[in-house]
This record gives structure tokens, C-alpha cells and sequence, in this order.
């Protein structure tokens, strides 16, 4: 591995949760590697790993030991055959990176999966789900005046393709080949696109006769699903891994699971702190650590059973419905998503496209 790239795989353990977020987005190697102040090594740390911490109530500021894999494989710089060691790591512990290291325990090189097995994904990636994808695409799209006069929301173009080809493309390359949507404004719009289009993967809809809320038309899909399954709307992009998403879902339990996205806010005005009418503190224009609902779920089949035919319902109420009846679990994620039903969402995301 280049020298450049591998030092920018080295974090320390007084690096903060949000700053190895960061790293791990920007390297896009999955991993890191957390050392001590003489660069040895002492453990590794994955997206997973920042995630089932921040799930178990630590926060973006706690620092990466906290969460860190102190158990790792590794090859010493001295084995004879350091490939056919790290084959034989990588299948017997699922993992896609092997560092090697010096006498001092210092990372030296990384062997990676594309290193052993080329352009070979795992087994997992190349199967498809049958988990239908559900995608809400009936309101009318007012943020997008005047574009939503005339075309429904789904069909906005970003570059080339309307906002649903890129979404279901998303899934399409992880597996998933199912896509339902819920239609009402401009919906024969929609159908004929659909209809028209030779995709390669299977779409159908369900129509509402009245407006339903962001979850009312879900009662439409009672006895046309029954497992786990995805739904968005249909101005929502984001790019993350669904298929651990899913898992992650099965393996915990979950009866629902929303996708949350973190997000850095910048208030801009001094924030006063008071106690019993006294100042305690005064913090100028700070920025704040949270993280946002990004309109991505998985629900239970059962859920569907909880939705009151022909009634409006939005999905933060049936978040509450559904919360009182089985486990709500949030799966963070740092960066990938954008809303682009509102227009600044919409520009950035143009601009993303022509820049790539």
C-alpha cells in the first residue's frame, strides 16, 4: 500500500469518535488503525465499531479507545508467505484488511481482499434479496415548485436519470431487485415510465385514492409482503451498505429500524446558558452533534397490520405506534444522504454529480 494512504489509515486513541467518522469516509478502506504515541499498534476500529458505540450511549466526543478492536489479526513483517497467510486470515475471520507489522508492532503495509482475490466480491454481495424495497412517491412535491407542476417529484431529473432510477439503481447493484411504489399526484406519469423502461429488476405500485400521510398508504401493501422490507421516500438519496443495513436489522431484533444520518449544526447565534435565572454559560455560535432522521427505514411485515386502512397517518406517529409494540433501533451512519426535495438539497446534489 502507498505510504501516503497508509498514514492516513493511523489514527490515535485519543482521536475523537466524530474525527475517526470522518477518516474512515475519506480513506474508504472500512478501516483503521489505532495506535499509540510510538505508533505501535493497538487495535482497529470499523464503522460498525463507532456505531455499536454510539448505539450503547457514547457520544461523537469519546475517544476511539473506547470502542476500539484490541483482539486483531495481523502478519509479522518476517512470514515467509504473507499472501497466503492473509487468504487464509480473511476466510477464516470474514475480514477484508490485514496489516503487517514490524518487530515493534508498528503497522508497516496493509494487504487488502482486491490484493488476494482481485475484483472478487464477497459471496454475500454477489446474491440478491428478495426484501422488497418500498418507495413513497404520491405527495405532491411543493418544495419543488415549479418543477412539480409539471412533472411529479419521482421523475425530477439529477443529471441524466429521474430521482427513482438513481435510488433503485442504489439497490440494484447491492442485491435488491424489488421495488413497490405508493402513487397518487401525476401517478399514470409515473406508471408509464415504469411501464416503458426495460429494467432489469422487478417495479409495481400501489395507487392511493386519497392523500395518506408520509405512511398511511403502507396499509396498501397488507398481504403483498411478508418479510423484512425497506421504505423511503421517493426524494431521498443515500449511499450506504444495505445489505449490512438488513443484517443489522435481522441480528438485533428489530421490529423497525430507522436509517440516521450524523449532521454537524451550526447555530448561528450566541446561546445562553442559564441556572435559575443566572447566567452559567455563554457559548458563541457552537456547532452541535446530531444525528438526523433520513426518511430510510426497514419495517417488520406485522407493522403493516398496525396502519389503519384509509386513514391519513404520517410515519412519525406510526413510529410511536410501532415503538410501543417492539423494538425501534437506530443504525447511524456519517455521510451519504441528501434530500433533494428541497431546492438547496436539489443544487448540492447537481453539483456533486457534475464534480464526479
Amino acid at each position: 500500500m502507498d505510504k501516503a494512504k497508509l498514514r492516513d489509515l493511523l489514527i490515535y486513541s485519543d482521536t475523537t469518535l466524530k474525527e475517526s467518522m470522518q477518516r474512515l469516509n475519506q480513506t474508504s478502506e472500512k478501516i483503521l488503525f489505532v495506535a499509540d504515541d510510538n505508533d505501535r499498534l493497538l487495535g482497529t476500529v470499523t464503522d460498525g465499531d463507532i456505531r455499536r458505540g454510539l448505539i450503547n450511549g457514547l457520544n461523537f466526543n469519546d475517544n476511539i479507545e473506547n470502542v476500539m478492536f484490541g483482539n486483531f489479526a495481523f502478519i509479522s513483517y518476517d512470514e515467509a508467505n504473507k499472501k497466503k497467510k492473509a487468504k487464509t486470515l480473511m476466510l477464516e475471520k470474514v475480514i477484508e484488511q490485514i496489516p503487517i507489522l514490524d518487530k515493534n508492532m508498528r503497522v508497516i503495509d496493509v494487504i487488502l481482499w482486491t490484493d488476494i482475490f482481485g475484483e472478487e466480491k464477497a459471496l454475500e454481495s454477489k446474491l440478491f434479496f428478495t426484501n422488497p424495497v418500498v418507495i413513497m412517491a404520491g405527495g405532491k412535491g411543493t418544495r419543488l415548485d415549479p418543477f412539480t407542476k409539471i412533472l411529479p417529484k419521482p421523475l425530477i431529473p439529477i443529471g441524466e436519470k429521474p430521482i427513482i432510477e438513481i435510488i433503485m439503481e442504489k439497490f440494484y447493484k447491492q442485491g435488491f431487485q424489488n421495488f413497490i411504489f405508493t402513487l397518487n399526484y401525476k401517478k399514470e406519469y409515473i406508471k408509464m415510465f415504469l411501464r416503458e423502461n426495460n429494467f432489469p429488476y422487478k417495479t409495481d405500485w400501489v395507487e392511493e385514492d386519497d392523500f395518506m400521510g408520509t405512511a398511511g398508504s403502507l396499509s396498501l401493501l397488507r398481504d403483498k409482503i411478508n418479510e423484512p422490507f425497506f421504505v423511503l421516500n421517493c426524494d431521498i438519496i443515500l449511499s450506504a451498505d444495505y445489505i449490512d443495513i438488513i443484517k443489522w436489522h435481522k441480528e438485533n431484533n428489530n421490529l423497525m429500524t430507522l436509517i440516521g444520518c450524523h449532521k454537524e449544526v451550526k447555530v448561528p447565534y450566541g446561546i445562553l446558558e442559564l441556572d435559575d435565572g443566572i447566567l452559567k454559560s455563554f457559548v458563541e455560535k457552537p456547532n452541535y452533534d446530531v444525528i438526523i432522521n433520513t426518511g430510510v427505514y426497514i419495517l417488520e411485515p406485522e407493522i403493516i397490520d398496525m396502519i389503519p386502512d384509509n386513514k391519513f397517518i404520517n410515519m412519525n406517529t406510526l413510529i410511536e405506534v410501532v415503538s410501543k409494540k417492539g423494538k425501534v433501533s437506530v443504525y447511524p451512519i456519517h455521510d451519504g444522504w441528501m434530500d433533494v426535495g428541497q431546492w438547496e438539497e436539489y443544487k448540492n446534489c447537481l453539483r456533486e454529480i457534475e464534480n464526479s
